[in-house]
């Protein structure tokens, strides 16, 4: 379980959030909602260890993020408002680095079908640089399909996304909730999630 106790965030000299309190089980999703400028991305950046807050503690399992380290980052999947992908290298060849990164062990057979069934195919040996926005992100996304991760912490996930895009990455998502995974995301659009296996907070006013 991820658990937040007495989460204190400020940026300058604006705070962007105090006292925060909450936690999230297995199983279950998180929509963390606000105007731009609430602080969700530094939020979901805190919760991923990459920003330190001015008071409070993130625990996973009981343990707070800071003594776990790895153990806590291998648990983790972040994908932030850029796509963190090399432009000069392919699809599969950004898949392959992400998983040794990760510690994972992944097939390059696997590595195509993810690419295949993110919508990729015959853009496997392509440079991301040669594809559009929303090809690259949807080389970021193909690393859903291969992680071994608990946690998901999604920032704007459906980006540049189609329709069928959007349609394929909701059911990644309810597939990773069905199988006691938790996922944590930002979104300005209007999708569907999952009913009865969701909660909600609000940031700011």
């Amino acid at each position: 379980m991820l658990k937040i106790i007495n989460l204190t965030c400020t940026r300058g000299d604006r705070s962007l959030f105090a006292g925060l309190n909450f936690d999230v089980k297995p199983g279950k999703l998180l929509h963390i909602r606000g105007q731009n400028g609430s602080g969700k991305t530094t939020l979901l950046r805190t919760l991923c260890g990459l920003f330190l807050q001015d008071t409070g503690e993130v625990q996973w399992g009981g343990k707070n993020i800071r003594s776990l380290q790895e153990e806590y980052r291998k648990q983790l999947l972040y994908l932030g408002h850029h796509n963190a992908i090399k432009d000069d290298l392919t699809g599969l060849e950004n898949l392959h680095i992400e998983a040794q990164l990760s510690g994972e062990k992944i097939s390059e057979k696997q590595c195509w079908q993810a690419l295949e069934k993110i919508g990729l195919r015959g853009y496997e040996d392509l440079p991301t640089k040669a594809l559009s926005q929303g090809q690259k992100r949807r080389v970021a996304l193909s690393r859903l399909l291969l992680s071994k991760a608990k946690l998901w912490i999604l920032d704007e996930p459906f980006t540049a996304l189609d329709v069928s895009a959007v349609d394929f990455l909701q059911s990644i998502i309810r597939t990773h909730i069905e199988n006691d995974g938790i996922v944590l995301l930002t979104t300005h659009q209007e999708v569907s999630l999952t009913s009865g296996q969701s909660q909600q907070l609000q940031l700011g006013n």
